[in-house]
């Protein structure tokens, strides 16, 4: 089997909230697509709930590509701790934590509610049903107040 770039990572070394530059793989053509390591919670620690996970997935997903250009997806792991983000082009783990901070900022703003919140209705949704802007609020301000870091293994606040 292949090895997997994440499942080589130390999970018990890391210290999230973070922003960790996964890789960067070049196209035939010269394209360069980077996957970075949006980590939102210590792994094996905690887990952030599927109704919040998901709608803080539909929101980032509006919120980033406000911010920057190239963003082409933002999946939550399995583990419910975090992100992959695959971008287009060269990003630096510092310019994404900025995007993040400020997209989660206005996620745990007063003005932010269900109608910020893209994608949530049964025909443009496959799990409408399963979706907390309270959640999504809450875990975004709990992020926040940690600090986000450009570095996994040792704060480097931005």
């Amino acid at each position: 089997m292949a090895e997997v770039e994440s499942f080589q990572l130390d999970h018990t070394a890391v210290l999230a909230p973070y922003v960790r530059l996964i890789g960067a793989e070049k196209g035939p053509k010269g394209d360069v697509i980077t996957n970075f390591d949006v980590r939102f919670v210590q792994p094996n620690s905690n887990v952030i709930g599927m109704a919040a996970l998901h709608t803080i997935e539909h929101s980032m997903a509006s919120l980033i590509r406000d911010r920057i250009d190239g963003m082409i997806d933002f999946s939550p792991f399995g583990c419910q701790t975090g992100f992959h983000m695959i971008m287009w082009g060269e990003h630096s783990p510092e310019a994404i934590a900025i995007v993040i901070k400020n997209a989660l900022e206005e996620m745990a703003s007063d003005k932010f509610g269900w109608d910020n919140v893209p994608g949530v209705a049964e025909k443009e949704c496959g799990n409408y049903r399963n979706h907390s802007v309270f959640g999504a609020k809450e875990w975004a301000k709990k992020i926040l107040s940690e600090g986000i870091s450009t570095d996994p293994y040792e704060r480097k606040i931005i």
